[in-house]
């Protein structure tokens, strides 16, 4: 929805709904088309009985101004939004949402005050929407939804066995500070048997040689032996780790490596679901069809954008994942041009990993990379060059998935880039 659509939409006999979001108690604004409040301010409740509240509330305003639409809006609180926007979109109400660092930023243009109250912010967060300062309220549904939930789960879950596996590293420095020398996959059959079975210096000395070396052959299926074996007790021979308090080190142990094998099947169950989610959307194969593109990207994707029928040019998804060029430039200063970062963090971080793989492996991204870091004019630093990849795969991925093409190398960059790589060579 562009500037002038939404201005459309608040503009004429529209009553504005303002909602300042909580865990348990929310507040309400309604304001009339001059920016008066049509009822007192009113709290309610975060359950059934307080959403019939606000309807009830909105009804009255609705009715005593002969008003000919409602539009709600408020901030993407947490995750605390979404059981109201999902009630008041089933009542047939309009609800948008208000960027919570506009509401930060006006809150102190009718008081000059910096005091917030939940009853302050309601009227803010009406305010802005009667401004057409608002975002649309694209709630995911259907496959998409699956989508979302699931890749929420599994970013939560990799954050648990990052943080897992932060705490097997701290565990080594302290009692094993070699290990990681000998083993640079922790999470390699070897190693990993080494852990569960012999995971002190200690208990590595008790074995001879020969038996620590049977015993990594048959864990690594004869991957690794003898020489492994052999720095691995000459990194406990001369290992300066911790030797007190063995007993309840091991147990510690114990838990960590529990929690990384049952983090590890729980994501193992999610990305199955997200494949399986993936393949329902009928889209699988035109992103997939991107050399370097996997099953988790194209999900993630999607699970991000979601229905990109939504979307009417790609330059939209550009500003949802924040890549679009900001500039701050006065009077005779020329500032520098950078992404504003302003729009979902998880996007913008997924096109950018991806771009690090692209880039290594698709010839088409690795040329164009390449081409922008020795330019002759206005060259690009390396995160700058992978910024600049991320919004041609952002812009690839939104092309494929809505024209429902397979990837074609040829027009994979456009004429105009294939000029410019060309004039290079």
């Amino acid at each position: 929805m562009n500037k002038a659509k939404k201005k459309a939409l608040v503009t004429g006999n529209v009553i504005v709904v303002g909602v300042d979001i909580a865990k348990k108690k929310h507040w309400a604004r309604i304001y009339n088309p001059v920016g008066l409040d049509v009822v007192k301010p009113f709290p309610f409740q975060n359950t059934r009985e307080g959403f019939y509240r606000l309807v009830s509330k909105i009804m009255e305003a609705q009715q005593k101004e002969q008003a000919e639409r409602v539009v709600v809006g408020m901030e993407p609180t947490g995750h605390y939004w979404k059981p109201l926007a999902w009630f008041l979109q089933q009542q047939g109400y309009t609800v948008v949402m208000v960027n919570p660092y506009h509401v930060k930023k006006s809150k102190e243009l009718d008081d000059n005050s910096p005091s917030k109250t939940d009853r302050k912010d309601a009227g803010t967060i009406a305010a802005l929407v009667q401004e057409g300062r608002f975002l649309n309220c694209i709630l995911p549904r259907g496959v998409y939804a699956e989508l979302r939930t699931l890749y929420t789960a599994r970013e939560q879950e990799r954050s648990k066995l990052n943080g897992a596996l932060n705490r097997l590293q701290a565990f080594l420095d302290e009692y094993f500070p070699e290990f990681p020398i000998v083993f640079k996959n922790l999470l390699g059959m070897a190693a990993w048997w080494i852990l569960r079975h012999l995971p002190l210096p200690e208990d590595i000395l008790r074995l001879s040689t020969e038996e620590l070396a049977e015993h990594l052959k048959v864990a690594s299926n004869h991957r690794v032996g003898g020489k492994r074996a052999q720095a691995l007790q000459e990194a406990a021979r001369n290992s300066i780790g911790v030797t007190a308090g063995l007993a309840g080190a091991r147990v510690k142990l114990s838990v960590i490596l529990d929690e990384i094998e049952f983090t590890n099947t729980q994501l193992q169950r999610i990305e199955a679901a997200l494949a399986q989610a993936l393949e329902a959307t009928g889209l699988a194969s035109y992103l997939l069809s991107i050399p370097g593109i996997g099953v988790i990207t194209a999900a993630g994707f999607l699970a991000e954008v979601g229905d990109l029928s939504h979307y009417e040019h790609w330059r939209q998804l550009q500003k949802l994942a924040g890549l679009n060029l900001v500039e701050d430039s006065s009077g005779q200063k020329k500032g520098t041009r950078v992404i504003s970062k302003r729009g979902r963090r998880g996007l913008r971080n997924l096109l950018y990993q991806a771009s690090l793989v692209l880039v290594a492996r698709n010839k088409e991204f690795k040329a164009l990379y390449h081409y922008l870091l020795t330019r002759p004019e206005n060259p690009l630093r390396k995160k700058q060059a992978l910024v600049a990849i991320s919004l041609k795969l952002l812009r690839v991925m939104f092309t494929l998935a809505r024209e429902k093409r397979l990837y074609d190398p040829q027009k994979a960059l456009g004429n105009y880039r294939l000029g410019q790589l060309q004039q290079a060579a």
